[in-house]
Protein backbone atom coordinates (compact mmCIF):
# COMPACT_ATOMS: atom_id res chain seq x y z
CA UNK A 1 0.00 0.00 0.00
CA UNK A 2 2.54 2.05 0.81
CA UNK A 3 4.63 1.80 -2.85
CA UNK A 4 0.96 2.86 -4.61
CA UNK A 5 1.04 5.76 -2.67
CA UNK A 6 4.49 6.73 -3.40
CA UNK A 7 4.00 6.44 -6.78
CA UNK A 8 0.38 7.98 -7.14
CA UNK A 9 2.29 11.12 -5.28
CA UNK A 10 5.40 11.00 -7.62
CA UNK A 11 3.44 10.92 -10.59
CA UNK A 12 0.98 13.72 -9.81
CA UNK A 13 4.46 16.01 -8.53
CA UNK A 14 5.63 15.15 -12.18
CA UNK A 15 2.06 16.16 -13.74
CA UNK A 16 1.95 19.31 -12.21
CA UNK A 17 5.87 20.75 -13.31
CA UNK A 18 5.10 19.05 -16.65
CA UNK A 19 1.84 21.08 -17.45
CA UNK A 20 2.78 24.02 -15.33
CA UNK A 21 5.69 24.36 -17.43
CA UNK A 22 3.57 24.13 -21.21
CA UNK A 23 1.28 26.47 -19.85
CA UNK A 24 0.45 29.74 -21.46
CA UNK A 25 3.98 30.36 -22.94
CA UNK A 26 4.80 30.57 -27.06
CA UNK A 27 6.09 27.81 -28.61
CA UNK A 28 10.14 28.27 -28.41
CA UNK A 29 10.08 29.74 -25.19
CA UNK A 30 7.26 26.81 -24.00
CA UNK A 31 10.07 24.24 -25.09
CA UNK A 32 13.05 25.85 -23.37
CA UNK A 33 10.71 25.81 -20.57
CA UNK A 34 9.91 22.66 -20.25
CA UNK A 35 13.56 21.44 -21.13
CA UNK A 36 14.33 23.33 -18.12
CA UNK A 37 10.99 21.89 -15.91
CA UNK A 38 12.28 18.40 -17.01
CA UNK A 39 15.54 18.66 -15.55
CA UNK A 40 13.79 20.13 -13.01
CA UNK A 41 11.99 17.32 -12.23
CA UNK A 42 14.63 14.66 -12.65
CA UNK A 43 16.92 16.90 -9.71
CA UNK A 44 14.11 16.71 -7.69
CA UNK A 45 13.36 13.19 -7.94
CA UNK A 46 16.73 12.10 -7.52
CA UNK A 47 16.95 14.21 -4.80
CA UNK A 48 14.04 12.66 -3.37
CA UNK A 49 15.55 9.37 -3.53
CA UNK A 50 18.29 10.33 -1.93
CA UNK A 51 16.70 11.89 1.04
CA UNK A 52 14.82 8.41 1.82
CA UNK A 53 17.94 6.06 0.94
CA UNK A 54 19.99 8.10 4.18
CA UNK A 55 16.29 8.23 5.98
CA UNK A 56 16.47 3.97 5.82
CA UNK A 57 20.10 4.04 6.79
CA UNK A 58 19.32 6.23 9.55
CA UNK A 59 16.60 4.23 10.85
CA UNK A 60 18.45 1.11 10.09
CA UNK A 61 21.23 2.53 12.50
CA UNK A 62 18.43 3.79 14.98
CA UNK A 63 17.61 -0.40 15.08
CA UNK A 64 20.93 -1.51 15.82
CA UNK A 65 21.08 0.84 18.42
CA UNK A 66 17.65 -0.16 19.91
CA UNK A 67 16.29 3.45 19.52
CA UNK A 68 13.86 2.68 16.19
CA UNK A 69 10.78 0.52 16.14
CA UNK A 70 11.01 -2.56 13.25
CA UNK A 71 8.01 -1.22 11.36
CA UNK A 72 9.51 2.42 11.27
CA UNK A 73 12.67 0.23 9.35
CA UNK A 74 11.18 -1.78 7.19
CA UNK A 75 8.37 1.17 5.79
CA UNK A 76 11.38 3.28 5.19
CA UNK A 77 13.49 0.36 3.64
CA UNK A 78 10.48 -0.32 1.50
CA UNK A 79 10.05 3.64 0.38
CA UNK A 80 14.02 3.30 -0.50
CA UNK A 81 13.84 0.47 -2.26
CA UNK A 82 10.75 1.39 -4.18
CA UNK A 83 12.88 5.17 -5.48
CA UNK A 84 15.52 3.41 -6.09
CA UNK A 85 13.69 1.16 -8.20
CA UNK A 86 11.74 4.13 -9.55
CA UNK A 87 15.09 5.58 -10.38
CA UNK A 88 16.91 3.20 -12.51
CA UNK A 89 13.57 2.13 -14.66
CA UNK A 90 13.66 5.54 -15.56
CA UNK A 91 17.44 6.22 -16.53
CA UNK A 92 16.90 2.62 -18.09
CA UNK A 93 14.29 4.44 -20.28
CA UNK A 94 16.42 7.22 -20.98
CA UNK A 95 19.24 5.49 -21.96
CA UNK A 96 17.19 3.42 -24.46
CA UNK A 97 15.58 6.53 -25.89
CA UNK A 98 18.96 8.27 -26.48
CA UNK A 99 20.55 4.83 -28.30
CA UNK A 100 16.75 4.70 -30.30
CA UNK A 101 17.95 8.24 -31.17
CA UNK A 102 21.32 7.25 -31.84
CA UNK A 103 20.18 4.85 -34.19
CA UNK A 104 18.00 6.91 -36.85
CA UNK A 105 18.99 7.45 -40.15
CA UNK A 106 19.76 10.99 -40.82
Amino acid sequence: MVSSALAATRYAAAASVASSAVGGEDGGTAQTSASASFGRALESALAETMRSLKEADSKAMQAVAGAADITEVVSAVARAELALQTTIAIRDRVIQAYQDVMRMPI
